[in-house]
């Protein structure tokens, strides 16, 4: 390893993400199936021209500032997959869609009642897409309302409705679960049998569009759906590794750490807290009961227990304790959630054998 890399910070296995990447594209076209990937993993354009490389037909994003930055750096087929409601960020993505291939998220009649007018001002047509509530609770039509929504969208001027798309993780009758099979299986035929429905009344719905990276090779094997967009596979994590998604071995980021603390003999304290590890995905949780908040690879039977802003205490096992760990030694941990984390980072390091290639995290804290 690199001494001259300073901690806290995210290494990224080159070939390991080349990897991940060719998997999931090479899986897309066995199936038939469009692979739009989000890009909330890794906010890096060049990452994205990497995906696109491999097959996908555009990127997936969940804010303006985030698509403004792809399309800065030549990224030119994007979906925007969130409601978009404000006047500021209407304006915005309607001036992106006179430079790029752009698609936009609509999930209420208020909001597309917005986007309509924005669009006929400007003198253009807008593509859009009806978000459908699969049993999330999220964002998204409830599913039941859906056609009545589809049909006042495709009535009106300014806006093209080209299909649905859902976000839905892993769900099995509306709880978490691991049987990743079931639930793609029961997203993708939700969605093309409401697809279907929709067209009956004179709708031409192109794109039906599910997935995440649990669920998204599962419900791309449904007939009628059309389109995938997992984020997390281009690096995969510690809770893809828990799904069953990959091994831990997929997992192509890990976030270098020092012990800056050896207090007691089943504590070491390394230089990442909460201000770089993800939190979202807490421990001790249902369905995958993840013990700590990332995986150890050095130590078998430490644990990222607890996290203030800038320290992450582990706490340490037997094996962990004889291992003669000190102060001032580097460790690597996988983290619960790599999207999130990376998010955290102004950089990540590209590792490619011994050599390194520092890489801004372009889009990091574009939240508008």
């Amino acid at each position: 390893m690199n001494d001259r890399l300073d901690t806290p910070s995210v290494i990224i296995d080159t070939n390991v993400m080349e990897r991940n990447i060719r998997s999931m594209a090479d899986s897309a076209k066995r199936l038939g199936i469009a692979l739009r990937p989000h890009a909330k993993t890794h906010k890096m354009p060049w990452v994205a021209q990497k995906q696109l490389d491999a097959g996908a037909v555009g990127i997936t994003v969940a804010k303006v500032s985030e698509a403004e930055v792809m399309a800065e750096h030549g990224i030119m087929n994007i979906f925007i997959a969130y409601p978009l409601v404000t006047p500021a960020k209407i304006a915005r993505a309607v001036r992106l869609s006179g430079q790029i291939e752009l698609i936009v998220g609509v999930d209420s009649l208020g909001g597309a009642k917005l986007l309509s007018q924005a669009a006929l001002e400007a003198g253009r047509e807008l593509q859009v897409r009806l978000e459908i509530d699969t049993g999330l609770r999220r964002t998204g039509v409830p599913y039941d309302q859906a056609e009545a929504l589809a049909s006042a969208i495709h009535a009106m001027e300014g806006l093209h409705l080209t299909g649905i798309y859902t976000f839905r993780g892993a769900l099995l009758g509306g709880k978490p679960t691991l049987d990743l099979q079931a639930a793609g299986e029961e997203e993708g035929r939700m969605m093309a049998e409401l697809a279907d429905r929709i067209r009956a009344q004179g709708m031409p719905l192109a794109d039906v569009s599910v997935g995440s990276t649990p669920t998204g090779v599962r419900a791309a094997a449904v007939p009628g759906v059309t389109e995938i967009r997992p984020g997390t596979y281009v690096f995969q994590d510690r809770m893809q590794a828990r799904l069953g998604v990959c091994s831990l071995g997929d997992c192509a980021g890990a976030v270098r750490v020092t012990v800056v603390s050896r207090p007691a003999a089943d504590l070491a304290v390394v230089d990442g807290g909460s201000k770089t590890f993800a939190t979202d995905v807490q421990p001790n949780t249902d369905p995958m009961q993840l013990q700590g908040f990332g995986h150890v690879i050095e130590l078998e039977d430490a644990v990222l227990e607890r996290m203030s802003e800038e320290h992450g205490m582990l706490r340490l096992g037997p094996a962990a304790q004889a291992s003669g760990l000190k102060a001032g030694d580097v460790l690597h941990i996988i983290p619960n959630h790599i999207c999130s984390t990376v998010n955290l980072h102004d950089k990540v390091y590209f590792k490619n054998g011994e050599n390194y290639e520092e890489r801004a995290v372009l889009a990091r804290g574009k939240l508008q």
